[in-house]
Parts: structure tokens; sequence; C-alpha cells
């Protein structure tokens, strides 16, 4: 009796593609009222000359410039995974890590663990050995933005409110997730105290120990500064939007509010932090003394040059990524 090879993956079905769009849509167009409601009680006239300052050459460079932070970033995913033992080249997982951006907009952007799902079918791991990868990133991340607002508060001629405890916070959370031992202990007490989930918190164990591999200083190091080159050139897309708009704001203040905006946003648990960055974006700015009428075009703008154009790219690559993962696994199952 022959075996019938199995059946790949099927796709997502085109309706939930366009349910997830309208999403998304939904999101972006939340967050343009927002912003317009405001423009409006300020005065159109004042916002529309703020925008005429901004030409095409200018809005290129910013999305260079947040470009450049992606490549980055997706450069250490790629150094994580060689560093794991993966067996993928740099395009691929340049494909994984940008096309996770496209599930940016869910609920502390859990949707980006979708990279896992394609490393599972593109290379038999289970999720449980590619875990540490998404930790590793996301803990490099709030080591780098730690930094940055660190030195943009030591370097601003005012502080930020509320922007030392989120450093201190930032920090403890990436030496945990970065320290295997401190990290597996952390889970057993969790698990002691709940008493649940047993295989649940087993796996998590296993990602833990799993950071192992992530513990010198060379490979620390260098994701570091991966981590900072690419939040400090999204940070200085800021600083140079607001200098086009007429805002006297210095370089380090300007990128403290950026990175202290985006961990607020973050934090509110809001799909992408949408609102939340928005709100503490055009807050802090008023406390720099710049006016709606600047604060309030230099918050969408910013806005869409780094998460809705991250989104953008995350959206053209997805579906490339999902059709070779599939034909990927397919394949492997056939050998």
């Amino acid at each position: 009796m022959t075996r019938t090879a199995p059946e790949p993956a099927p796709l997502p079905r085109p309706a939930r593609r366009w349910k997830d769009v309208l999403i998304l849509g939904g999101l972006f167009a939340l967050m343009l009222v927002g912003l317009f409601g405001m423009a409006a009680a300020t005065g159109w006239e004042e916002t529309r000359a703020q925008l005429a300052k901004l030409s095409l050459s200018y809005v290129a460079v910013l999305f260079g410039l947040s470009l450049v932070n992606y490549l980055l970033r997706g450069l250490r995913w790629h150094m994580f995974a060689r560093r794991l033992g993966l067996p993928t080249g740099l395009l691929q997982d340049m494909r994984h890590f940008l096309g996770g951006f496209a599930m940016s907009v869910t609920p502390g952007r859990v949707g980006e663990l979708v990279r896992m799902r394609w490393l599972k079918r593109e290379t038999g791991w289970a999720v449980e050995r590619t875990a540490p990868l998404v930790l590793m990133d996301r803990a490099s991340d709030l080591a780098a933005i730690a930094v940055i607002l660190g030195v943009a508060l030591s370097m601003s001629t005012r502080g930020i409110a509320g922007a030392v405890p989120v450093v201190v916070v930032s920090i403890i959370v990436a030496i945990i997730a970065t320290r295997p031992a401190l990290l597996t202990r952390l889970v057993t007490y969790m698990y002691k105290a709940t008493g649940r989930w047993p295989r649940l918190f087993g796996r998590v164990r296993m990602a833990a120990r799993s950071l192992k591999q992530f513990s010198n200083a060379p490979v620390m190091l260098a994701a570091l500064a991966l981590g900072l080159a690419g939040w400090l050139a999204e940070g200085y897309s800021f600083y140079l939007l607001l200098g086009w708009l007429g805002a006297d704001v210095g370089l380090w203040s300007a990128v403290g509010i950026f990175v202290f905006a985006t961990l607020a946003g973050g934090a509110t648990g809001s799909p992408g932090g949408v609102g939340g960055a928005e709100a503490a974006m055009v807050a802090l700015l008023h406390m720099e003394g710049v006016p709606l009428e600047i604060s309030l075009p230099a918050t969408a703008i910013i806005r869409i040059t780094t998460l809705w154009f991250a989104i953008g790219i995350g959206l053209i690559i997805f579906p490339f990524a999902e059709r070779i993962s599939v034909r990927t696994q397919h394949a492997l199952e056939n050998r």
C-alpha cells in the first residue's frame, strides 16, 4: 500500500486576509481621526502650512532612515539565528523578520510570532527551539532603547517625566530575559506559584536554557550596537522632521521623546501602540514648547514613516513568506 504525500498546509483564506487588512485600515483611520480632530481644534490653516514645508525629498529621507532601522535589526535577527544554529540564510531570515511586521498591530505584537511558524515549516525546528530568537530580539530592543533614553536624559536640557523608571524597568527586563539561569529560576517560581500549565512552563524553561547560546560578550555587544544604530536612525529622523517643520528641539530631546513615546505606546498593550504613542508624543512635545500646529503633523508623519511603513513592508512580504514556507514544508515532507 503506497503512502500518499501529506497535503501542504493551506494558505490563509482570502476572506481572512481581507479581515486583517480591514482591521489595519481601521486602526490607521482611528489614529488619523484623533490627530485630525486635534488639528481641526487648533486650526487647519496652521497645520496645512506646516505640512507644505515638507518636500518629497524630505519624506524620502524619513523613509530611508526607517529602512536603515529595519535592515539593521533584521541583520541582528540573522546573527541570532546563526548563533542558535538554524540552517537559514541571510535573505531567508530577512524575509521572516520583515514579513513579521505585517502583524505588528496585534496586542503586544504577539502576531509577530508568525516568524516561528515559518521557521518550523522551513527547518522543522519546534517552536520552543526557536523561541529564544524572539526573546533575544525583544530584549535587545529594550536594552538599546533603555540606553538611548538614558543618554537622552543626561544630554537633553529638560527631563522627560516618568522616563527614569522606564529606563530602570527596561534594563531589568532585558537583563532577566538574557540570563538563562535567572530566567529559568523565574519560570520555575511562577510554575510553583500557579501550579498550572506544566507543559507550557516546561517549554518556556527549555527555551530559557537555549539562551546560553547568546550569553557571551561579543554577541551581546554586537546585538546592542545594531539595535542602537537602528533606533537612533529613527530618532534622528524625528529630529530632522521637527527641524524641517520649524520646531527648535535639540537632538537628544527629540530622540528621547521618540523612543519614550514608542515604549509608552507599547506599554498600553494597544495594537501597535496606536493611540498611546501618539498621545505621549504630542504631550512631550508640548512640554518642550512645541505648538500643536507643529506637534500634530510631526506626530502623524513620524508614525506613518515608522510604524505604518514597517506594516506596509510586512504586508508586501507576508504572502510571499507564507507561500514559500508552505512550499518548503511540502518539499521536506516529500523527501
